[in-house]
């Protein structure tokens, strides 16, 4: 779990004038003291992105229900928002720890006390090994980093040259697909690289992972097929390798689009949960015992689930409607320079637009707490700090006045923010939190 300590030392950070979206007031203050005086979003500046408190909590609790039901562990992927108060959240529903990308959001976590830490990533760099095997003396630290290629844990092994390593470090060996990003590209391939693993004096061979979600961009025939062939593979590595495994095993698959998949494909070979594993089951500790040991910890790693969006995964996550998008941009016009198109505040700097531009829902009142619908209006352009706001004809839209967007997708939302404000939610725009992030 996290250090509560550390976090609450968050609170008492000073704001200032460079933190952006704050209000003028809010400069000297501690984040503490700022928030005691009851802020309302609809003082904030423009551009903002802002999160929904009571949205963050539904959805942290809709997918650590839904893995629990299914007897998969969830360790969320960290990356997405890189805020730590945001990974307390999922934690504290029962998440068994946290997935990161690089060593230095390993670094990040560990700063805040993450006891659980997967790297979806390969461990190389002399540094870092250095840094991980230091971390490891701490018997309470957990840490699986992966490979996908003999090459791989050769450069690990040239970078522990020399290194005190308390326990060997955890590896996974990770399966790919063609056309996908990293992985080996074969199951045959694949069970080489788990061997060379576990013939190794420094690594010891953890378990298979992947991530389907480069094999497939929607939810067509092919794509599902393709990431049902891509997860059955996943378990031929994992039955090839179990032999050569000393000790617990992860197959570890999961994204925030092919989840049901994932839960399909996996499903047979995961124990049922009985009713006395109930308490178990919520905490996340799920085990199989498939005959003798070493015994299989299902995991899945959806980070985008707690945020959810209103594009990208509004249409393609397959518990969409069981999510509810918990953030939300808003942006001042302050240029109409013609019929049918007004100039918002916000563009590349402020919101993402690698997965779908921002979708304009309405119009804030003073109190920020109410809309006016914006109909037949979409965002056709960004610039860095402009989008271009259209509609087939002249919209009722005044110069000064807010429009709320719908974003699309969290991972490239949260890095353009250093402070997001948390409104109380359900219409109500009192900022209860701050959250900040480490990017």
């Amino acid at each position: 779990m996290l250090q509560h300590t550390r976090l609450e030392a968050l609170d008492d950070e000073r704001l200032n004038a460079a933190d952006k979206g704050l209000p003028a007031r809010a400069a000297g203050l501690t984040v503490s003291e700022f928030l005691a005086t009851g802020p309302r979003l609809a003082e904030f500046w423009t551009p903002l992105l802002a999160l929904d408190a009571r949205a963050l909590e539904h959805n942290a609790a809709v997918i650590q229900g839904w893995c629990d039901e299914r007897g998969l562990e969830l360790m969320p992927h960290g990356k997405t928002t890189m805020a730590p108060a945001l990974w307390q959240l999922q934690l504290d529903h029962g998440a068994t720890g946290v997935t990161l990308a690089t060593p230095g959001q390993v670094r990040t976590a560990r700063s805040f006390g993450i006891a659980s830490i997967m790297l979806a990533n390969t461990l190389v760099a002399p540094d870092a090994l250095e840094f991980i095997a230091g971390e490891l003396a701490d018997p309470a630290f957990s840490f699986h980093s992966w490979a996908d290629s003999v090459a791989t844990v050769e450069a690990m092994e040239r970078g522990l040259e020399g290194v005190t390593l308390p326990r060997p470090i955890d590896v996974l060996v990770e399966l790919g697909g063609a056309g996908g990003r990293t992985g080996a590209r074969s199951v045959d391939e694949a069970v080489r690289v788990a061997e060379r693993i576990a013939a190794s004096p420094v690594l010891r061979l953890a378990g298979t992972a992947g991530y389907e979600g480069s094999l497939g961009h929607d939810r067509s025939p092919a794509a599902l097929e393709a990431v049902r062939t891509y997860l059955a593979e996943m378990l031929e590595v994992h039955e090839a390798v179990r032999g050569l495994a000393d000790g617990e095993l992860i197959v570890s698959a999961g994204g925030s689009a092919y989840l049901e998949l994932v839960a399909e494909v996996f499903g047979p070979h995961i124990r049922s949960l009985s009713p006395s594993t109930g308490a178990e089951a919520h905490t996340g500790a799920l085990r199989q015992a498939q005959g003798a040991e070493p015994r299989t910890r299902w995991i899945l790693r959806s980070g985008a689930s707690l945020l959810h969006d209103d594009g990208i995964y509004h249409g393609i996550s397959p518990i969409d409607g069981e999510l509810t998008p918990a953030m939300r941009g808003y942006a001042r016009v302050v240029s109409h320079p013609e019929p049918g198109l007004a100039l918002l505040d916000g563009g590349k700097r402020d919101f993402p637009y690698d997965e779908g531009l921002p979708v304009p829902f309405g119009v804030a009142e003073a109190s920020g707490a109410r809309e006016r619908p914006l109909a037949g209006a979409s965002v056709t352009a960004l610039n860095d700090q402009h989008a271009y706001l259209r509609a087939d004809a002249p919209f009722d839209l005044a110069i000064g006045e807010v429009v709320s967007l719908g974003l699309s997708h969290p991972c490239t939302a949260f890095d353009k923010w250093r402070l997001i404000p948390v409104v109380e939610g359900g219409g109500s725009d009192l900022v209860v939190a701050l959250v900040r992030t480490f990017f």
